[in-house]
C-alpha cells in the first residue's frame, strides 16, 4: 500500500495540478520554509459568497511540499472560504497517505499554512452581510 501513495506524491510532484497563476486572483498568501527552502504561493479566485471558484499554486520545494500542495487545490475548489480556513492538518496527511516524518512534517504543512493564510486574510477582509 505505502507504493500507492509514494506513486501518488511522486505524480503529484512531477505532474501537479492547479500549477500556475490565475489571471486575477481574488487574494494570495505565499510562504516559506526556511529550513529546507520550499516556497508556495497560493492564489484563490473566490466569488461574492466567499466560495472558492479556483485555485493556483507555484512553487519550488521538495516532493512532499509540492505533492501536498497540489492535492490540496483539489479539495478546495467549490468549498467555502470558512470550510477552506478549518482545514485540519490531519486532511493533509489524510491527503498524502504516508507517514512522514517530524522532520518533513513542515514540508507537507506549507501547503496548508499558505492555503489557510489566505483563506483567513480574505475572511479578515470580507465585507459583513447585514
Amino acid at each position: 500500500m505505502d507504493d500507492f501513495y509514494r506513486d501518488y506524491i511522486l505524480d503529484h510532484y512531477r505532474n501537479p495540478r492547479n500549477f500556475g497563476h490565475l489571471e486575477a486572483p481574488t487574494v494570495t498568501a505565499e510562504d516559506l520554509n526556511p529550513l529546507c527552502g520550499d516556497r508556495i504561493r497560493m492564489e484563490l479566485l473566490v466569488d461574492a459568497d466567499g466560495t472558492v471558484k479556483d485555485v493556483r499554486f507555484s512553487g519550488k520545494g521538495c516532493a512532499i511540499s509540492q505533492a501536498s500542495a497540489s492535492m490540496l487545490t483539489e479539495n478546495v475548489r467549490g468549498k467555502s472560504l470558512e470550510a477552506v480556513a478549518k482545514l485540519t492538518k490531519e486532511a493533509v496527511l489524510e491527503n498524502v497517505g504516508i507517514g512522514i516524518s517530524p522532520t518533513r512534517m513542515k514540508c507537507a504543512m506549507l501547503g496548508l499554512r499558505v492555503l489557510k493564510s489566505a483563506a483567513i486574510g480574505s475572511l479578515a477582509a470580507w465585507p459583513d452581510e447585514e
